[in-house]
């Protein structure tokens, strides 16, 4: 007895429909991987017996702890069994087929029996492409995608050799997955829409309907017992064919929201979602719409150059290979707690240069280290509510505990002084000082003196993006995805100095729509940060503090 599969209707028509180029921009939990994702899979590694694809993430980390273990878990369910239809990341058997063009390592190989191979492709692993020649491409979390690495490394690769499957229209297939960007870096595969020509489509599934219905035909005679003229099959071979060839020039290209896969997710998630997240997530990640990039806001010359990765690759292949090992290759790959282990960004020998905001309600540190000219903010952290200011100093500490120089140069402005919130009667910053101490960490406290003015601030931050001061900032993706999220949210409004950053939403309770750590109080804590490493550089092993409150 066959188990039934549910299949919402836009895996469906992926499915059916098959396309050569397929762009499937969805709301999260739509499915993407279970049925768009596995099937494109699949139908390449079957049609294609001893081809090599290329499955591509941003980062390594985004692929061992998302992409791969979603993927296997897809195929156990259509019946694909670890060892004997597929091996991960070890060379396989010998009685699986060979691949045409045999991997250098099977490090990063999913192996199958026919003979396929699929290459897992990191961006932040340098010319991870280089030297394949690629049958198919799975492209997963498209608007996290540096286009110009995957034009430049990876879709030649996938334009090689065509002498082997030339005729199939797989053969050089791709797909994109995604919910919709919200950023003007991560929309490069939009316009696929305009690329569809929305006739083929059409033609196609007309062609996958007459199939089906020229085969229940047959279906229905053979149970009635009566003969199945040999028009029928000549028939179906023929659309066969000229499917094909449609499928091979075809792009598809579809956009739907969460809600078309209701009867499994419920409609109490979409709720939960609408309550949890930001009004701009929830409409691009949920409802998937397409909305409008932000141009003008306060940081106006952070763009995608200012973002980058950086896992520790070879601390991520010992995680890799010890899942693989401990678990018989059954892919459950669990992760230890994230800490400064999976930072390749973090010198252990410098100390760790501070920022912070405090609120009633959130409080911030954001956490960076100069090098040369160059200021990469590695990590951000805040707490909220119950949780208070000694909460987060421990976060800290705790995430950085393997560090080498416990030092933290501690950079605060008046804010800082002479208030508490009620949480003792010390202020924040002798608070902050004491907990750090407490924690065993040495703390150089620099002083900064008033807040800048916001239209002082803003030509400040927004010449170092722009490489006119001493320090450029750079941002590590995967540790500031609040912190960046609340830079390109933020608003600027003309005040009667100039421009100001509009922090109106600070001022309002947190609710369902309008989440604290998406405010302007993070970005705050970013400006402390990049005002004291520029204008008050702590250098070498002797720190000059510009003036201290507690000695």
């Amino acid at each position: 007895m066959q188990n039934k599969v549910y299949f919402n209707p836009v895996q469906l028509q992926c499915m059916w429909t098959a396309a050569n180029t397929s762009v499937m921009v969805c709301g999260r939990r739509t499915g993407k991987t279970d049925g768009m994702a596995a099937p494109f899979l699949l139908r390449c590694v079957q049609r294609m017996p001893g081809s090599t694809g290329g499955i591509v993430v941003p980062t390594f980390l985004h692929g061992l702890t998302n992409t791969i273990p979603g993927l296997l878990a897809a195929l156990n369910r259509w019946g694909y069994i670890e060892g004997v239809h597929y091996v991960v990341g070890r060379r396989p058997p010998e009685w699986f087929g060979q691949p045409i063009i045999k991997p250098v390592s099977y490090q990063h190989v999913i192996s199958f029996y026919n003979g396929s191979v699929a290459v897992l492709l990191s961006q932040d692993r340098a010319y991870a492409a280089n030297s394949l020649t690629l049958s198919w491409l799975l492209i997963d979390e498209g608007k996290f995608i540096d286009f110009q690495k995957l034009k430049d490394q990876t879709l030649p690769a996938n334009g090689g050799n065509k002498f082997f499957f030339g005729s199939r229209s797989s053969n050089h297939a791709m797909m994109i997955l995604s919910d919709m960007p919200q950023t003007k870096k991560g929309s490069w595969f939009l316009n696929y829409r305009e690329k569809m020509d929305s006739r083929v489509i059409e033609a196609i599934q007309g062609q996958v309907y007459e199939i089906w219905r020229l085969r229940d035909k047959q279906r229905q005679l053979r149970a009635q017992g009566a003969p199945v003229p040999d028009y029928l099959q000549s028939e179906i071979r023929r659309l066969d064919r000229d499917l094909n060839r449609l499928r091979s020039v075809a792009v598809y290209y579809r956009e739907c929201s969460s809600i078309e896969n209701i009867e499994l997710i419920g409609e109490k998630y979409i709720r939960q979602m609408k309550r949890d997240l930001t009004p701009l997530t929830f409409r691009t990640s949920i409802m998937c719409e397409r909305l409008g990039v932000m141009h003008d806001g306060f940081y106006s010359n952070m763009t995608s150059r200012h973002l980058y990765s950086a896992s520790d690759l070879s601390y991520l292949d010992d995680l890799w290979h010890e899942s693989l090992d401990t678990r018989g290759g059954k892919k459950h790959i669990i992760l230890p707690s994230q800490t400064v282990a999976y930072d390749a960004d973090v010198d252990p020998n410098a100390p760790i240069c501070i920022g912070m905001d405090y609120n009633a309600n959130i409080n911030w540190i954001v956490a960076g280290q100069p090098r040369g000219r160059r200021l990469n903010v590695i990590k951000s952290f805040y707490v909220k509510f119950e949780r208070k200011l000694n909460e987060l100093v421990d976060d800290f500490c705790a995430y950085y505990h393997n560090h080498r120089c416990k030092t933290v140069i501690y950079y605060y402005d008046s804010t800082a002084l002479g208030q508490n919130y009620f949480i003792n009667n010390k202020d924040i910053h002798e608070i902050v000082v004491t907990r750090f101490r407490q924690n065993g960490w040495e703390v150089n406290d620099v002083y900064i003196g008033k807040p800048m003015r916001h239209h002082e601030k803003y030509t400040l931050i927004n010449l170092g993006f722009t490489g006119h001061n001493n320090l450029m900032p750079f941002f590590n993706r995967q540790n500031n995805d609040d912190l960046i999220l609340a830079m390109n949210c933020a608003g600027i409004e003309n005040g009667r100095l100039g421009f100001q950053k509009n922090k109106a939403g600070e001022k309002v309770p947190e609710t369902e729509e309008n989440l604290l750590e998406h405010r302007t109080d993070g970005t705050d804590a970013f400006d402390t940060l990049y005002i004291g490493c520029e204008r008050f550089p702590q250098s070498g092993g002797t720190y000059f503090v510009a003036a201290s409150v507690i000695g």
